[in-house]
Order: structure tokens, then sequence, then C-alpha cells
């Protein structure tokens, strides 16, 4: 078994997994599992030394007992078979140059992920729209965060995870959690909503389920799957009613009052009772308790979001924040918390399928221009957009042959998860570059082993946009090579070595050049600065040199005289937003269903979502023991009420039944869900996987899938 050399004593670096991108330090073990132990790291801010479980054991997928050590070729009996990296990019080159000769250049599709480094998130889109010359590129942070970014955008003309540090929720007055579990899903941010209640403020948790998070909560509010919309229709009504609107802010820093205002009087506390469940009494508390104080947030995560209307039901929030005067102000404002390691850098810089670097638009003729100059190419060359995530997969084997895929794992992330193992089985041919063997990666043509995080040097932006640097902790087994080094040698069998290197620093400050000007600035930024200010937030331009103009692109995060080195924006919108007129949007939004309701063949609404133990797909945490003993496989959770009409028994098999499949996991009875919905955590495949279940009914702007609602039929099994 190979124990990884030690590159330095002790190396401070980032967790690989959420959006908080924790600090830690790995210190080399020879005995320990993968080869070091994780340290705290308690200067960092955003964690202060905390760590999850998942966190605490990373180092355990580092060990080459779980992991990919050595190329995989398919043989013509059917097997995977380990090769030379050469005869593995050889083929890997052929297949994709094969499919783009015999039925063009969308033919070939390329998906990538939301934990890949900036870097490597930059290569790829660059390769895929360069070296391979296609439109079809998305990833799965459309899965993620798209709703809640579309949304951005429309109000704010910006989209950033959190528009204000985490040290500023402790600080407000009020917290509305919208759809989020932090408990479990990034545990060490929990103790910003404890401090924030140990400072005077309170905390209203909406949820359909008392989360270990709701527990804390000081107002629980637990809708109806799917009617987050209504919800905080219902909430402006309430808030327009009783005064409690600020007028001069909507006036000097706001358009489009007057629609989203007729919107809201629509829906009247009663009616929003029968649509999510909720009492008037509470809907009243929760207007009482978010108006008292002077400063109060909205936070969003993957409830609201992923829904067939998650943009609008975002922008209701928005609305609620934009009304009360509690955006564009200090330690007040919308924010989303961003999923995944690089949810929030992943989208910014062009591996999304409408986007290029810097977050510029593929539409836009000056952004086009701006980034083909860098790259040194015709920017009549460049790709216009591609399908979105779904949209992608959905179309494989059909219109897409061939697929290069990076850090997904689709067969057990994607709703109607069984049809898109389906789509990825029918494919011409299959490239799977990532750490371990996973479901999908085990359906591939040709799996390369990459580097891990503890192994490789790049950036990440974490949810509150705080760019961090992962430095190199060890050296990676023999047989494994970074992304970056897999698409210089694929790229150099496509005839365009010199186009991307393989150094992680210099292709950051290639995208440092690339994203100049853009929305999402990282030009001003640089390894050393990384390091030295402990992240630097983005926007971040470049000093200006004398005599050089200002881009018209550039959100209100000017650069200071010339020569003077900016400091980043940790706190957006405090003057002005990112529109052209510097005011927000109000949008009008009004309540619809979700796209699947509840009949006499399917009654019971279906959520889904994570818990602490296991990360996203699992195709990592689920190789860790210590994370295997503490959520051992998938469950259904159920009210009691719920359990007694079917007859379902506590730890029984329990099969839940959509219009699209079959799952069954054991049944987990509880009064903390509401008694017309079941909850199943999504990270295994199989028997359990619930994305068997869920709907792919997309969102009309974002094109998020529905993952969050669907209708299903609940018996023992």
């Amino acid at each position: 078994m190979h124990t990884p050399d030690a590159v330095t004593a002790a190396t401070a670096t980032h967790c690989p997994y959420c959006a908080l991108q924790c600090g830690m330090n790995l210190r080399p073990e020879p005995g320990a599992v993968g080869g070091v132990a994780v340290e705290e790291r308690a200067d960092f801010p955003v964690n202060r030394g905390a760590l999850c479980g998942k966190g605490r054991t990373a180092p355990a997928v580092l060990s080459s007992r779980v992991r990919l050590t050595e190329p995989l070729v398919r043989t013509h009996a059917g097997r995977l078979e380990p090769a030379t990296w050469e005869e593995a990019l050889d083929a890997v080159a052929e297949g994709l140059a094969r499919t783009r000769r015999s039925y063009g250049a969308d033919a070939v599709g390329v998906f990538g992920g939301g934990g890949l480094t900036n870097e490597k998130a930059y290569a790829l889109g660059k390769f895929a729209r360069v070296a391979l010359g296609t439109s079809q590129i998305d990833y799965n942070g459309r899965f993620c965060m798209s709703s809640a970014a579309a949304a951005h955008q429309r109000a704010f003309g910006l989209d950033r995870g959190l528009p204000f540090p985490l040290e500023d929720v402790p600080r407000t007055g009020c917290v509305i959690l919208v759809g989020s579990n932090p408990a479990d899903t990034m545990p060490p941010a929990l103790r910003f909503f404890r401090e924030l209640r140990e400072n005077g403020g309170t905390l209203i948790v909406v949820d359909p389920r008392r989360t270990r998070t709701a527990e804390q909560a000081d107002l629980h509010l637990a809708p109806r799957p799917g009617t987050d919309l209504a919800l905080a229709l219902g909430l402006l009504h309430l808030v327009v009613a009783g005064g409690h609107t600020d007028e001069e802010f909507i006036a000097e820093r706001t358009t489009g009052w007057e629609e989203a205002r007729a919107g809201a009087m629509a829906h009247w506390p009663e009616q929003v009772e029968r649509i999510t469940g909720v009492p008037v009494p509470k809907l009243r508390e929760a207007v009482a308790l978010f108006c008292a104080p002077e400063s109060a947030m909205v936070l969003t995560a993957r409830g609201p979001e992923q829904q067939s209307k998650g943009v609008d039901t975002v922008g209701a929030w928005i609305n609620l924040c934009l009304a009360t005067g509690r955006a564009g102000r200090p330690l007040s404002g919308y924010g989303c918390l961003t999923g995944q390691g690089n949810g929030q850098g992943g989208r910014e810089h062009g591996q999304k399928a409408d986007q290029l670097p810097g977050y510029r638009k593929l539409t836009d003729p000056a952004a086009r221009a701006h980034v083909a100059g860098v790259w040194g190419i015709d920017p009549d060359s460049l790709p216009g957009p591609g399908r979105s995530a779904y949209e992608l997969l959905d179309a494989l084997g059909s219109d897409v042959k061939a697929l290069l895929l990076m850090g997904s794992n689709p067969v057990v992330s994607a709703p109607r998860a069984g049809h898109i193992e389906d789509r990825i089985r029918s494919l011409d041919f299959l490239a799977v570059a990532d750490v371990v063997l996973s479901e999908t990666a085990a359906l591939a043509d040709v799996v390369l082993p990459v580097t891990q995080w503890a192994e490789e040097t790049g950036t990440t932006t974490n949810l509150e946009g705080r760019v961090l640097l992962r430095r190199r902790a060890l050296t990676p087994p023999p047989g494994v090579r970074s992304d970056l080094e897999v698409l210089h040698g694929l790229a150099t069998r496509l005839g365009m070595p010199k186009a991307f290197p393989t150094d992680a620093e210099e292709v950051f400050e290639e995208l440092r050049r690339a994203s100049a000007g853009g929305p999402a600035d990282y030009s001003g930024i640089t390894y050393a600065r990384i390091e030295a200010e402990q992240g630097v937030f983005w926007p971040c331009p470049s000093p200006a040199r004398p005599g050089e103009a200002g881009s018209a692109e550039a959100p209100p995060a000017e650069a200071g005289p010339a020569g003077e080195q900016h400091p980043g924006t940790p706190r957006l919108f405090l003057d002005r937003f990112a529109t052209e007129d510097g005011r927000a949007r109000f949008v009008p939004v009004i309540h619809r269903e979700a796209a699947e309701v509840p009949d006499a063949e399917y009654p019971i609404l279906l959520t889904t979502g994570r818990v602490v133990a296991q990360y996203q797909s699992g195709a990592q945490t689920r190789r860790v023991d210590e994370l295997n003993e503490a959520a051992p496989g998938p469950f259904v959770e159920l009210h009691p009420r719920l359990a007694a009409r079917i007859g379902a028994v506590d730890g029984a098999p329990l099969a839940v039944t959509s219009r699209r499949g079959r799952a069954v996991a054991p049944a987990r009875i509880t009064d903390a869900i509401r008694a017309d919905t079941v909850f199943m955590p999504f990270h295994w495949p199989g028997e359990g996987r619930a994305n068997t279940l869920t709907n792919p009914a997309l969102d009309p702007v974002s094109r998020m899938p529905e993952f969050k609602v669907c209708a299903v039929r609940v018996e023992p099994a």
C-alpha cells in the first residue's frame, strides 16, 4: 500500500468537502490512514479550528486501499483492466476525436463538477470550447445553486452566494434560514447561528422537518414541500399590511415595487395557511421577529432553490428583504448557502453552459472578444451556449455520443437517475477522471485516476466569495496525475499542447487575465495575497495603470489610484447594486404549484437531502469506515400517523414509488416530519437510491431540476 510522502512538515490547507472550505493543517504521520493527520487551524475565520467528521476523516480517501491508482481501459471482453497512461490518454483522445469527425463537435459533451478547483474549472471550460470546439458543457453545480444565482442576477445584477462574510451573521438582529440544515450539511457554521442568539438576535428556520438546526430556532415554520414561494409572499403581505415597509429605501434604491407589492397582496394570510400548512399566528410572529430589529438577513439553501419555480421562490425572499430595507446595508441582506466545495468558483470561470471566465455571458460580444483575446483565438470560433446539466445528460446516446466527465457521479446524483444511468450506458464513448471508482466511473470506457485536494495546489472560492488557496501537502502515489495534466495530455494529442499548462499557478495567472473586468474579477488576486490575507474576496480588480480605462462590465468595486492594491470586496452593494442604474430590482412573482402534486395514486410528498456523516453522492465518504458506521445506508423518514396508516414498522423495509421508479430502504419513524411528507437522503446507489424517484422538471430560468418535491406512494416492501 502506498503511503504518501510529505512535502513539508505541516501544511495549511482547506477541507475538500463543503463550501465552508474549513481551514486545517495537515501534518505527516506515517502510521495514520492516508499518511497524514488533520490538525485544527484556529486562525482561519470561517471555522476557527472546528471541523466536522467528514473533515477530520478526509485523509482516509488518500489511502490506496480505497482510491484509484492506475488508469483503467475497457477491454473487448467488457472488463476494465489496468493500462498505461499513454494507452489511456490515446484511447480518450481517439474516442473524442472519432466522435467529432463522425457527428460534429457538439456530439462530444463535457460534464464537470462543483468540487473542481478554479484552475480546473477554467481549464475544463477552455478545453471544451477551444480544444473540442463543443458547446455541450455543463456541470453538477447546476443542481446546487443555479436558482439562487439567477435570482441574484435578476435582483442585484451580480451573483455571489453571500454578499457579506459569515462573521456578520451573529451581529445581525434576525435571520430567516430557509430550507437549510447546517447542523448536518456544514456543522462548523452552526456556531454563527448560536452566537446570533447569544447576542440577543433571533433565528427563524423554515423546513418541513424539525431538523437539528430547527430545534435551535426561536421559531420553526414547517411548510408543505413546494410551497416556500407562497410562504414568502404571505410574509410580504403581512409586512405591507403592518406598515413595516421601508419607503425611503424602496424609493431611493429599488425599482419595480408596485408590481411586486400587488403580487404579494394577492396572497392573504389565510390563503397562505391553506397552501403551506403554516398557521397564520406563526406567520405574524415571523414578521414581528424579522421586522423588530434594525438589521436582518434571509439565507436560503437547496430547499426553496431545487424546485421548478426556484428562481421565483428565491426572488420572493429577496423581495421581502428589499421591501423592509434589509439589503445593501450593513449586517443585512439576502444570501445563499452554497453547497459544494467550489460551488461558487466552479460556476464563475467557464464550465457552465452559458458562461465564460469572470462570470461573463457567453452571448455578450464584448465578453467573447475579451476571453478570445486571452486565449489567442478568433471570437467567432467560440461556440454558443449549450445544454444545461440535466438536458445534457438526457441527450447522451442520442445527440451527444461521447462524454468526458470530471468530478461528478450523476448515476447517483442526477434526478430520474435510472433514466440517466440508461443514457450514460448508451454512449458510444465515456471517459471519467476521478479519485475513486464511482458508480459512474464503473460504466466508463476509460477511467483516469487523478490527484486529490492534499496532493495538488489550487484555489477554491467559498460560500462567502472568499478565494482560498489549497497548498499541496503530499506527493501523490505513482500512477496518479492531476486533472490539469490530463487536459494537457489530451490537448497535446488534439494538437494544442501550449494552450493547457499543467502548473496550477500558471493557470491561475491566465484566469486572472481572462476574468479582468468581468463581474467576478479575480485580476487583483494572487497566490501570495491569498496566503497573506486568509483569502481575498472578489471582485478584486487589478490596480488601474496610468491611462488605462475601466471596464463597463465591472461591478461597483473600483480599483483605487494607479498602483494601489485593491483590498477585495467582503461586503457587496453597500453603496449601489451591480445593475446599470445601481438600483435593486423587485421582481413580481405569484405562487404556483410544484410540477407534480399528490393524487390518489401517489398521495405523499417526497423531499430529499443530506445527513451529517455523508456528502453528495457519497462516492468518497462511503469509503470511510468511521462515516459509514455513523450513516451506514439510506432510510425513509416518515411521521407516526402515516406509518400507522400504511402499516410501516420502524427499521423494516419500506418501498417508495414515484412515476419514475421505486426505491426501498428501512423506515425511520419520527414526529420531526410532516405527516404528508417522507424524507430520503440521496447519498447511496442501488435499491435505496433516492434520485431514482426525483422529478427532473426544470425551472424555466435556471434549468434547476425539482429535487425537493415529487409525488410518491409509500408502502411496506
